[in-house]
């Protein structure tokens, strides 16, 4: 288990503010956030890299704010690969374990294990500068599993990969993290790949981390504006928790009155994930407690999807398969029915 309690780092220019992030044995856990936001700066510091202003970190109940790096028992992999060019692929992987004295039958059968784990054994004679850049990334995996971290650190691991290689690595570092059980925490801007890896997500941004909680959480229950822009929820309003006639929760914008379920009242936020809201030319037949008619001004082309915006107001952003978009041959300046469920209103 990793524990940050209270972390300041002040880089001059940048100043990482009062962290606390708890991270469980064995989990796989993502700091996402955008360029600049003090993801890598948050890793490094908990590899020992910066010198703290403040604040302390456990690995295993064991404190190590003011243990070397090279004492915490931390292996860290950046999105350059940082390979030794000089060496083969082999000697990559077993270059911690010839250092640490390890016996050659012990070396042997690592290497054996991790080319085999990740797929590689056709590449130990090569040299990095001949290897593709999925390549390069799973020698530098194999690399830092070598010595047996008790805590892997991923820095944009896949960030510089093509789309292929990077769905394909994607897969193979949730399938060695079942295997393998290392404890991971892995630095992200790519809220997809959050979502296809991690156990639980810290959204950091502005040098503060922001919200923590599984995906599914973060991606549909917000706790600020800055995730909800992030996570591309792209329905925020800013308005009032009123009362209802039957007793039911109303948000109210621009003099519209949604249905939400919540037990606050008074000035709040709402988000509304555009997938979640169903577009129609006649109002749809559905137990949903929120329906409006509004006029399509804005239409953005994603390839296979489309986003509508739809002026009721407020402007609402719904998200439409290309099939159901030609389907319906929509077009801007049209009349359509939105409908959605009063659950799937988040209130913050």
């Amino acid at each position: 288990m990793i524990r940050v309690r209270n972390l300041w780092v002040d880089l001059g220019e940048f100043v990482l503010k009062d962290a606390n992030i708890d991270i469980n044995h064995g989990e796989y856990f993502v700091i996402l956030g955008p360029t600049g936001a003090g993801k890598t700066v948050l890793l490094e510091s908990i590899a020992g890299l910066y010198p703290l202003k403040e604040g302390r970190i456990w690995l295993n109940d064991e404190e190590v704010t003011k243990l070397e790096p090279e004492k915490r028992g931390i292996s860290i992999v950046y999105q350059d690969q940082m390979l030794f060019p000089h060496l083969s692929v082999k000697d990559n992987i077993t270059f911690g374990l010839r250092i640490r004295k390890m016996k050659p039958a012990e070396i042997e059968r690592t290497l054996s294990w991790l080319a085999g784990l990740l797929g590689i054994q056709h590449l130990l004679s090569r040299k990095p500068d001949t290897l593709s850049g999925g390549e390069k990334q799973k020698v530098a995996l194999a690399r830092a599993l070598s010595v047996k971290p008790r805590l892997l650190l991923l820095d944009e691991p896949l960030s510089a990969l093509d789309p292929n290689s990077r769905e394909i690595l994607q897969r193979e570092l949730r399938s060695i993290h079942e295997e393998y059980r290392v404890t991971t925490v892995h630095v992200t801007h790519d809220f997809e790949e959050a979502i296809a890896l991690a156990d639980r997500v810290a959204v950091i941004g502005d040098g503060c981390v922001q919200q923590i909680g599984t995906p599914e959480q973060i991606f549909r229950q917000p706790g600020s504006e800055f995730v909800a822009r992030f996570a591309m929820v792209r329905n925020i309003f800013r308005g009032e928790v009123v009362e209802g006639e039957d007793g039911d929760a109303r948000f109210r914008v621009d003099g519209v009155n949604l249905s939400v379920v919540t037990g606050h009242r008074g000035q709040y936020h709402a988000s509304l994930r555009p997938e979640d809201i169903i577009v129609s030319h006649a109002p749809f037949p559905s137990s949903a407690r929120n329906s409006f008619v509004g006029r399509i001004t804005g239409i953005a082309d994603k390839g296979s999807t489309l986003l509508l915006t739809v002026k009721v107001p407020p402007d609402f952003v719904c998200l439409i398969t290309r099939n159901s978009f030609d389907a319906m041959a929509l077009s801007i300046g049209d009349t359509v029915y939105l409908t959605f469920k009063a659950s799937a209103v988040n209130i913050f």
